[in-house]
């Protein structure tokens, strides 16, 4: 009797390391044949975005409408099947910013206005020099102030607005250690460990970024009075999140709970006001 020849194992293409089953032991890999047709390439990429063990989908549905879940779940080690808190945020940050510098011509953050006429004939630049020329501000880098000012008279503040809106996204992502060390202030007693403050906050302002863009998709297909009841909701739902999420954290009491957020309130508008002031400054100077 013959014996029945081998069949050679199969080897992943990313790592060259042996296969038995759909994935590589050894990086991860997805065992499949090679794309040689649109119709099999689109059926892959189908799979990957609306299969249900998809961690995107089933990362974006927990963090819409279970507020702390994924930071508990990381922190109890389950985190294979969600994607990771720090590339959440990012991604979510990049396309909210994004979209708001594709919008920018609808949310100005400066206009220039001009109430005196010049003389006839008169250029762009000098209508720039003239709108900049009485500057009561003397204090450091008056120059760089100057320049950034007739550079905005130009462009009626298009420059300082695209540089405010590249500088914010950084300024925001420093604005996350700062509030997660008031964090540390709220609940020392149990103790918790300062990455504990700071995943909650990543998943929160992933949280904020991902529920504005649905509500900018929305308010845009619904009348302005619809629109508006809109906005209220979602500026409700999130105040509600982030109650919610201190509690399924951190597990204390409602009225414990609510007494922390007070003053985590205040202080995180107080930062906010002076983040937006430092970013403004910073995007004048570098202008």
């Amino acid at each position: 009797m013959s014996a029945v020849p081998a069949v050679p194992a199969a080897h992943c293409e990313n790592c060259g390391a042996p296969v038995s089953a759909r994935y590589c032991s050894a990086c991860g890999q997805r065992l499949e044949p090679p794309v040689h047709s649109v119709w099999h390439f689109t059926k892959v990429a189908f799979e990957d975005l609306t299969h249900a063990d998809s961690r995107l989908w089933r990362t974006l549905t927990a963090l819409l409408f279970k507020p702390g879940y994924l930071t508990r779940e990381f922190l109890a080690g389950r985190r294979a099947r969600y994607l990771p808190p720090v590339r959440l945020y990012l991604v979510l940050s990049v396309v909210f910013f994004l979209g708001a510098s594709a919008t920018h011509g609808e949310r100005q953050v400066v206009r220039i206005h001009s109430y005196e006429h010049g003389a006839p004939g008169e250029s762009a630049e000098g209508r720039a020099e003239r709108l900049c020329r009485n500057e009561y501000y003397n204090g450091p880098w008056k120059e760089r102030f100057h320049q950034a000012c007739v550079r905005s008279a130009l462009d009626n503040g298009r420059s300082l607005e695209e540089a405010f809106l590249h500088n914010l996204p950084r300024a925001m992502f420093l604005f996350l250690p700062l509030l997660a060390a008031a964090m540390m202030l709220l609940y020392r007693r149990p103790r918790h460990y300062y990455v504990e403050h700071l995943l909650l906050f990543l998943h929160n302002h992933a949280f904020v970024f991902l529920i504005a863009m649905l509500a900018w998709a929305a308010g845009a297909l619904l009348p302005v009075a619809a629109g508006t009841a809109l906005r209220t909701a979602v500026f409700i739902y999130v105040l509600w999140y982030v109650y919610r999420s201190m509690r399924v954290v951190y597990g204390q009491g409602r009225a414990l709970t609510f007494a922390k957020l007070l003053p985590l309130s205040f202080f995180y508008l107080a930062s906010a006001v002076l983040m937006l002031a430092i970013t403004s400054i910073y995007s004048v100077l570098t202008l």
